[in-house]
């Protein structure tokens, strides 16, 4: 029986994507992007019950990036294919709505640290090691790396990591601001990571949503733009009956009951 490459397991109202390629060091071949897309896709669909989404892998690599076994057997159109994918799948789970968390569980190179960037928020072990190594190889990152990193923690900052290929460790990635906290060990990791969702599945999953859209939207526009992004998501938020049931409880001194609605 054939192995299923990426798993969707659901805790409550927490989705987690799991890579299971940990023989290949779940490195990204072209099924499992498909795979990955179509698991974003039932996640995007299910907003009401799957609150935050957590992304990680099996075995002891988080991702090794695209399948070089794999890539050696391309020709041309087929790399450009598996390129537009990978890079179509990753935006598709920036867009999610719910916020995304990274739970770096080991190596995370090329398309590995990109899928990683892609998420909200990123913790790892300290023993996992991270890095766009694209350069290296004669190419240049090309799932959002040369993008998304700059983003982060600024240009200048980005081009010595991109440019010298350079693999750094997880403390050197939480000093340069890539990671939101560091875990001794896989265990921690996951209760690192799984506090965090906790925390925010705690709030209104609509008004969660709609702050991390005007975030998303906003960054990086100019400061009135940006303004009018959140006026508008405030907008959608008013009529919702978890507004409504946040004064209510606010009045009856009780925790509210949020329904995402």
């Amino acid at each position: 029986m054939e192995r299923e490459t990426v798993l969707l397991e659901r805790w409550g109202h927490i989705g987690v994507i799991r890579l299971n390629r940990p023989d290949e060091l779940n490195a990204l071949d072209y099924p499992t992007l498909v795979r990955l897309g179509e698991v974003i896709e039932e996640l995007q669909q299910d907003i009401k019950q799957t609150r935050v989404v957590l992304v990680t892998a099996a075995g002891k690599a988080f991702c090794a990036g695209a399948d070089l076994k794999e890539r050696r057997t391309l020709n041309e159109q087929q790399v450009r294919r598996n390129v537009r994918k990978i890079r179509d799948v990753f935006c598709a789970l920036e867009r999610l709505p719910q916020p995304t968390i990274a739970a770096i569980n080991g190596y995370a190179f090329g398309g590995g640290f990109e899928l990683a960037l892609a998420c909200d928020f990123r913790f790892a072990v300290r023993e996992a090691k991270m890095g766009l190594t694209e350069v290296s190889l004669g190419i240049i990152p090309g799932a959002g790396g040369t993008q998304r990193l700059p983003r982060l923690i600024g240009p200048s900052k980005a081009k010595e990591l991109i440019l010298t290929a350079r693999k750094i460790t997880a403390e050197q990635a939480a000093d340069y601001g890539i990671l939101n906290g560091l875990a001794n060990d896989a265990e921690q990791l996951r209760e690192m990571s799984f506090s965090l969702a906790e925390e925010i599945i705690g709030n209104a999953p609509l008004a969660v949503y709609q702050a991390k859209y005007a975030i998303d939207r906003g960054y990086g526009t100019d400061l009135q733009s940006g303004l009018d992004l959140e006026a508008n998501a405030y907008e959608v938020i008013i009529p919702t009956r978890d507004r409504r049931e946040a004064l209510e409880a606010f009045r009856e001194k009780r925790k509210p009951v949020f329904l995402g609605e």
